[in-house]
C-alpha cells in the first residue's frame, strides 16, 4: 500500500510570506516614489526619465512608468533573461500605486514640508526595494537590463548601473524631468539603506535566497555597491 505524498505547511506559509511580501514591497515602492515626487527636491535616476516623458507625452508619470518597464522588457530578449513572477508585477504595480498615490497626496511648498517628504521617500523606497526583492520572485526590468548588460559586456554592476543612469537623469532632466538634492540623497543613501532592508527581509528558513541577496552572485546581486 503506498503512502500518501506529504505536504509541508510550513513550505505554503513561506510562499505566502513571500507573496505578501513582494506586492508589499512593490506598493510601497510606487508609493515613496510618489513621496519624492511631491517633495520637488529632485527624484531618482530613472523617475528623472518618467516624469520628463510625462512632461513631453501628458501621460500620468504612473502610465510612462509602466509603458517604459515594459519595453524595457523587451530588451531582456536578446539577452535571454528570464522574467519572473515579481519581473511582471514590478511593470504592473508600481506605477499603479504612483499614480493611486499621487492622486491623494496634496501639493506642498514648504521647505519644512517638503525635506522630511524628500527624506521619508528615500528611506521607504529603501525598505521598499528589500521587500520585494527579498521575496526572491525575480528582478525588476530595470535591474534586469544591467544584470545582462553585464553578462554581455563583462564590464562591472557598478559601471553599466552608473552609466545607464547617468544616460536616464540626462536625457529626462533635458525632457523636463526634476533633477535636485534628493537625486543626489537618493544616489548616495539607496544603495546602504537597500542592503540593511534586503538583510532584514530576507527569509532566514532559505539561506540560498538569502545568499543571494546578499550578493554571493554579482549578476543578480544589483545593489552591491
Amino acid at each position: 500500500m503506498s503512502a500518501e505524498p506529504s505536504t509541508d505547511p510550513s513550505k505554503g506559509s513561506r510562499l505566502a510570506r513571500r507573496l505578501i511580501q513582494l506586492y508589499a514591497g512593490l506598493a510601497l515602492y510606487g508609493a515613496s516614489s510618489a513621496l519624492l515626487v511631491k517633495a520637488g527636491l529632485g527624484l531618482e535616476p530613472w523617475n528623472v526619465l518618467h516624469q520628463g516623458l510625462a512632461e513631453l507625452t501628458g501621460l500620468s508619470m504612473g502610465v510612462v512608468l509602466t509603458i517604459v518597464g515594459a519595453l524595457v522588457l523587451l530588451l531582456w530578449i536578446p539577452m535571454r533573461q528570464r522574467p519572473g513572477l515579481g519581473t511582471v508585477s514590478n511593470v504592473l504595480v508600481i506605477g499603479f500605486a504612483m499614480d493611486a498615490c499621487l492622486a491623494v497626496l496634496p501639493d506642498v511648498h514648504s521647505l519644512a514640508v517638503r525635506i522630511p517628504l524628500l527624506c521619508s521617500g528615500v528611506v521607504l523606497n529603501g525598505m521598499a526595494t528589500g521587500l520585494y526583492i527579498a521575496a526572491s520572485f525575480g528582478p525588476g526590468p530595470r535591474d534586469g537590463l544591467m544584470t545582462g548588460l553585464h553578462r554581455l559586456t563583462g564590464r562591472s554592476i557598478r559601471l553599466i548601473r552608473t552609466a545607464v543612469e547617468v544616460a536616464v537623469v540626462t536625457t529626462g532632466f533635458t525632457l523636463g524631468g526634476s533633477v535636485g538634492i534628493g537625486t543626489v540623497l537618493y544616489a548616495l543613501s539607496i544603495g546602504p539603506l537597500a542592503q540593511f532592508f534586503l538583510r532584514l527581509f530576507a527569509d532566514p528558513s532559505t539561506p540560498g535566497r538569502s545568499k543571494v541577496v546578499a550578493g554571493r552572485k554579482p549578476e543578480r546581486a544589483i545593489l552591491t555597491r
